[in-house]
């Protein structure tokens, strides 16, 4: 995230790939047959497009390109002759917009945190990651040894109120802390985002607990022991970036 420019992009656009890859197996496992390669190829060149974009070196007009490709996945889906089409076609575009467009957008945050879209400035993401982690940090550590009430046990059991309140004033006090550390953006904003990561984070996890549910699994993948998948770590992450992006664009970075 903070070496290079080149090294984010190859990073985050390998982790948009499997979190793509264990999305269309999980649809899978449930009977469906997604156009993994339609789809893996559209969210490649959506998060170069946004990547070399946001770098100031081409217009955000050329992200119309992979956008376009959606309705191409309908009219592939006619000479596939696989069964439930439908459900083909949902889960191929799901992957499109679940995944590939919230993990694109971080180029953004990785070329504005100056102000100058030209200038590499890893910075604000690292800052809105660092909360994250400690969100679910105390929240799962406040939850486990004091959790009584249930957040949405129909959907996710071990989540409590409790988790969310001891996440939240970890959260809090992350923000301080980037505030005194990443002084690009004000303690305020920070505080914003610290709110945002509280509430679009918790929606994210749940989310993805939502769909595993009913796809019956348990876990998206077994890449990382002990934690699942590559889309198990990055849930609250998919909500949370869109997030912080659109109040940073319309409330900007001072």
């Amino acid at each position: 995230m903070i070496f290079h420019p080149i090294l984010f992009a190859v990073v985050f656009m390998t982790f948009t790939i499997l979190c793509l890859l264990e999305l269309y197996r999980m649809a899978a496992l449930a009977g469906s047959s997604p156009q993994k390669v339609t789809g893996i190829l559209s969210a490649i060149l959506f998060f170069l497009i946004f990547f070399v974009s946001s770098a100031g070196y081409l217009s955000y007009k050329y992200l119309l390109i992979p956008v376009l490709m959606q309705p191409g996945v309908f009219v592939a889906e006619l000479y596939r002759k696989k069964p439930d089409p439908g459900a083909n076609t949902a889960y191929t575009i799901l992957g499109f917009v679940y995944i590939a467009i919230p993990m694109s957008l971080t180029s953004y945050l990785v070329f504005s945190g100056s102000g100058q879209k030209e200038i590499f400035y890893p910075w604000v993401l690292l800052g809105v990651t660092v909360i994250l982690w400690i969100y679910d940090a105390g929240a799962y550590l406040i939850g486990t040894a004091l959790g009584r009430h249930r957040l949405f046990e129909r959907i996710s059991p071990k989540k409590s109120w409790e988790g969310v309140i001891g996440g939240t004033v970890a959260a809090l006090l992350a923000a301080v802390g980037c505030g005194l550390l990443i002084p690009v953006l004000a303690l305020n904003t920070w505080l914003v985002i610290s709110l945002l990561v509280i509430i679009f984070g918790t929606f994210g996890d749940l989310v993805e607990s939502l769909l595993k549910r009913s796809l019956r699994i348990k876990d998206s993948g077994r890449w990382i022991p002990g934690h699942g998948g590559f889309l198990d770590r990055f849930d609250s992450y998919l909500f949370v970036i869109p997030a912080v992006a659109a109040w940073l664009f319309f409330f900007g970075f001072k």
